[in-house]
C-alpha cells in the first residue's frame, strides 16, 4: 500500500491502455488522428475521457457543457455517455478544429446530441443565462484559454445544478502551479482559480492528479 499516487511508467501505463480503458473505436480513431495534429497536447487522455464518461453516468447526466472543444475527443466521450435525448452544448472560437470532430461524432453516432455554437464561450453561456437555464445542466467540462477559466467556473456555477459537477482541466499545468517562481498570466490564473475553489464553500472538490490535473466540484 502506498499514501501517495503511485508514479506511472511507461510500461504500466501502456498496461493500463490494455486492460484499464473500454475505448469505443471510434473515440480511438479520432485520439490516433489527433496524436498527429500540431496542436496535439491540447487534447484530453484516454482515462480522463473515460473518467468524465463515467461520471456523467454516475450522475444520470442528461445536459452537459463543454468549454474548449478542439478536434471533439472529450465532446464524444460525454456524449456517447448520454441518454439518446442528452445534449452537450459545445462552445469553442475555431472551425477548423471542430470541422475534424464532426465527421466522428457522426460516425459514432451522437451528432444530434452536440450542440456546436462556434462564438466566444462566456457570450454563450450568458445567452444561457438569460435565457433561464439556471440550475438546468448536469454537469460542466471546463478546457479553453486559462485566464479565462474563472470567468467560466462562475458562469458554470449558474447553470450547473445543485449536485451536479464541474470540471476544470490543466489545473496542475505541468507543476508549475507549485513553483513559487512560475508568474507567467496562464500560471497565475490557474494558481489564483486553484486556491478559489478550494476556499469556495458553494462547492465540494478535490484535484485529481490525473493527466495535467483535474478539478472536479460539486455544486452544493
Amino acid at each position: 500500500m502506498s499514501t501517495e499516487t503511485l508514479q506511472l511508467t511507461e510500461t504500466l501505463y501502456q498496461y493500463i491502455y490494455h486492460v484499464g480503458l473500454r475505448e469505443h473505436p471510434v473515440l480511438k480513431e479520432l485520439r490516433e488522428l489527433t496524436s498527429h495534429h500540431p496542436n496535439r497536447m491540447m487534447q484530453i487522455s484516454a482515462e480522463q475521457g473515460q473518467l468524465m464518461a463515467m461520471l456523467a453516468k454516475l450522475t444520470n447526466a442528461r445536459r452537459t457543457i463543454e468549454i474548449g472543444v478542439f478536434t471533439g475527443y472529450s465532446a464524444l466521450c460525454v456524449a456517447l455517455a448520454l441518454p439518446e435525448d442528452g445534449e452537450v452544448v459545445a462552445c469553442d472560437i475555431s472551425s477548423e478544429y471542430t470541422d475534424i470532430a464532426k465527421p466522428y461524432w457522426e460516425k459514432a453516432g451522437v451528432s444530434k446530441r452536440i450542440k456546436l455554437h462556434l462564438a466566444p464561450a462566456s457570450e454563450t453561456l450568458d445567452q444561457l443565462i438569460r435565457n433561464c437555464a439556471q440550475n438546468q445542466f448536469d454537469m460542466a467540462f471546463i478546457d479553453a484559454d486559462k485566464t479565462g477559466y474563472d470567468a467560466y467556473y462562475e458562469q458554470c456555477l449558474q447553470l450547473v445544478r445543485p449536485g451536479g459537477l464541474i470540471l476544470i482541466d490543466n489545473v496542475l499545468w505541468s507543476g508549475k502551479v507549485a513553483d513559487a517562481e512560475a508568474s507567467d498570466e496562464d500560471t497565475a490564473a490557474l494558481k489564483a482559480l486553484n486556491r478559489k475553489i478550494y476556499d469556495d464553500s458553494r462547492v465540494d472538490m478535490m484535484i485529481l492528479p490525473v493527466s495535467d490535473g483535474l478539478t472536479i466540484a460539486i455544486k452544493r
